[in-house]
């Protein structure tokens, strides 16, 4: 089963923006996650509704950051993604009348709801701006600059 990695690939692009001077296209951030611009638009526009993110057309234009990564978390991210799925588990309702099938269903159902809740929590726990470290203290240990048209050259 694939997973989805939406959240991973926007945290992605908005560390990019944060070490990015400048704007960046669509293209630019399309070859970072390996996606097609048109897709990279489209996510972005969303974030732009938020506030996280703002675009400038024409010559010289792209996508640059527009929030305080100390005040964005991973929860408000995830968020702003219209909340997808946490978990690919489910419940089995073949047979809603079966006193088995509801007692696992019962039990499932408040496990899968805890861990939510948890990861929800931790979401809100961690912000851009220590992703932002994190990310910035690999770059300085490799004793590399960020350039964002070749990090993810082939």
């Amino acid at each position: 089963m694939r997973r989805d990695s939406k959240l991973s690939g926007v945290l992605h692009v908005l560390l990019h923006l944060a070490e990015h001077d400048g704007p960046a296209t669509s293209e630019v951030l399309a070859k970072a996650m390996s996606t097609n611009p048109v897709v990279v638009r489209r996510v972005m526009a969303g974030l732009r509704d938020h506030g996280y993110v703002r675009s400038e057309k024409g010559h010289g234009g792209g996508w640059t950051l527009a929030c305080d990564l100390s005040k964005v978390t991973l929860r408000d991210i995830y968020e702003a993604l219209g909340s997808p799925g946490l978990l690919a588990m489910g419940n089995r309702t073949e047979s809603p009348g079966c006193l088995v099938e509801q007692a696992v269903n019962a039990a499932l159902d408040q496990a899968f709801h805890d861990a939510e809740a948890l990861l929800l929590a931790r979401f809100g726990e961690v912000t851009l701006a220590m992703l932002f470290a994190d990310c910035h203290d690999r770059l300085v240990s490799r004793g590399g600059a960020h350039d964002l048209e070749s990090v993810h050259a082939s």
